[in-house]
C-alpha cells in the first residue's frame, strides 16, 4: 500500500539491514510515522553550504569546503553562525520503490538550529530518491544560539514513503467532515492553512523573540535553561507584531489541528508573497497528534524569521500550511498517546530545553 510507512514497517526495514547503522539502533529512535537519526562522533566546520552533486559523494567534496574536524565524543560546541558537517550513525539501503524525506525535529526547529540531510549523489536538500544506498551526513548551522552537542544526539527524522499519498483539496475537505481537523471552519487551499494567534485569550503574551547574545544551550539539558537569558518575551494588545529583519520569532497558531490515525502531516510554507518572513517548517506532525482524551486538538508553534525589511504581522495572518498524506498502515503507537510527547496537547511553547513555557 503507498504511504508513509509506519512504525512495524520501519521495524522490518531494520531487521531486514535495510537500515543499519553503526550502533544498534533502539526503540526510542522509532516514532509513529518516522525514524531519529542520531550524530556520530565527528563533524567538520565547513566553510560554506553545500550539496554534493550528481555522481559525487559528500567525502569528495569535503576537501573543497572543510576547514577543520571536530571530536564530539566528549561534546564539542557548534557555533552560532557556523557551519558544519556530521556523518550520521544510521546507513540506508532501500528497497526499490521507497524515497524517503528528512526533516528536523521540533526542539530542533524551536532552537534555529538549522539541520539539513545530505546524501551522496545530492542535488536538494532532506530528499533521498527511491532506492537512496548509502551514508548520510547532517549538516548543521546554528542560527540564534551555539550548541553543546554530543554523538547519538537526535536533531533530524527520517519519513520513508512507498509511492505517493498527498492528499489534495477535494480530498482533505472528505477528511475534515469525518473527522475534524480543526476547531470551526477549515481553510483549506493547497493544505490545511494556518493562520498566526497573536490575541491570545489569557493575556498579552503572544511570544518570543531570540535574543542575539546568549550562552551555550546543552542540549541533553531538559528544562534546565531560564528562558530570560534567551528570549525577549513579546506582548500584543491589538493584534499586530511589527517583525524585525533577521529576529527569530516563536509564535503559534489560531488553530488547533488533529492529525488522525492514518495520516501524517508535514509542515509547509505558505506563500513566499505574504509578506518579508519566512515560517519554518519544521515540522513532521505524527499520526496521533493533537488527539488526546479530550479531542480538542494542539496548535502548532510557528518559528518564524524576518527577512529584508520590517513586517506588520497580523492576528488571523494565514502564515503556513499543512499536507496531509495517508499512511502505508496504521501504527502501533500514536503519538502523544502511547508514547512520550513533549509537544501534545501544546500552545505557546519554547523548546523542551527551557524551563516553565518550554518545558
Amino acid at each position: 500500500m503507498s504511504g508513509v510507512l509506519p512504525d512495524s514497517e520501519l521495524r522490518a526495514l531494520i531487521a531486514d539491514g535495510a537500515i543499519t547503522a553503526d550502533l544498534p539502533i533502539t526503540d526510542a529512535q522509532i516514532q509513529p510515522a518516522s525514524l531519529d537519526l542520531r550524530l556520530g562522533a565527528q563533524a567538520w566546520r565547513l566553510r560554506a553550504s553545500f550539496l554534493p552533486g550528481k555522481g559525487r559523494g559528500v567525502r569528495e567534496r569535503l576537501s573543497d569546503f572543510e576547514m577543520h574536524r571536530m571530536d564530539l565524543s566528549n561534546g564539542a560546541v557548534l557555533e552560532k553562525g557556523c557551519v558544519y558537517l556530521v556523518p550520521l550513525m544510521e546507513r540506508l539501503r532501500l528497497p526499490r520503490g521507497l524515497s524517503a524525506v528528512a526533516n528536523a525535529k521540533s526542539s530542533t526547529g524551536r532552537l534555529d538550529l538549522l539541520t539539513r540531510l545530505i546524501t551522496d549523489d545530492g542535488t536538494e536538500f532532506d530528499r533521498l530518491p527511491d532506492g537512496y544506498d548509502g551514508p548520510l551526513y547532517a549538516e548543521i548551522c546554528p542560527r540564534s544560539f551555539s550548541v553543546l552537542v554530543r554523538p547519538g544526539m537526535r536533531l533530524n527524522q527520517l519519513r520513508l514513503r512507498r509511492g505517493q499519498a498527498v492528499l489534495d483539496d477535494a480530498a482533505l475537505c472528505v477528511l475534515h467532515a469525518e473527522t475534524p481537523l480543526v476547531g470551526g471552519e477549515a481553510l483549506i487551499d493547497q493544505g490545511l492553512g494556518f493562520s498566526v494567534d497573536l490575541r491570545p485569550g489569557d493575556g498579552d503574551l503572544v511570544g518570543y523573540r531570540a535574543r542575539p547574545h546568549s550562552g551555550v544551550i546543552d542540549l541533553d539539558r531538559i528544562g534546565a535553561y531560564d528562558p530570560r537569558e534567551f528570549w525577549d518575551a513579546l506582548h500584543s494588545t491589538d493584534g499586530r507584531l511589527i517583525l524585525d529583519p533577521g529576529a527569530f520569532y516563536i509564535l503559534v497558531s489560531r488553530e488547533s489541528v488533529a492529525i488522525p490515525a492514518d495520516y501524517a502531516a508535514e509542515m509547509a510554507p505558505y506563500l513566499a508573497m505574504v509578506g518579508e518572513f519566512r515560517v519554518h517548517y519544521a515540522g513532521f506532525f505524527d499520526p496521533g497528534f493533537g488527539i488526546g482524551p479530550s479531542g480538542q486538538g494542539a496548535r502548532g508553534v510557528l518559528e518564524v524569521r524576518c527577512h529584508e525589511a520590517p513586517f506588520a504581522l497580523e492576528h488571523g495572518q494565514v502564515v503556513g500550511r499543512l499536507v496531509y498524506e495517508k499512511m502505508a498502515g496504521r501504527p502501533e503507537r500514536l503519538y502523544g498517546q502511547d508514547i512520550a510527547s513533549n509537544y501534545q496537547g501544546q500552545g505557546l511553547k519554547l523548546a523542551k530545553q527551557f524551563s516553565g513555557s518550554g518545558g
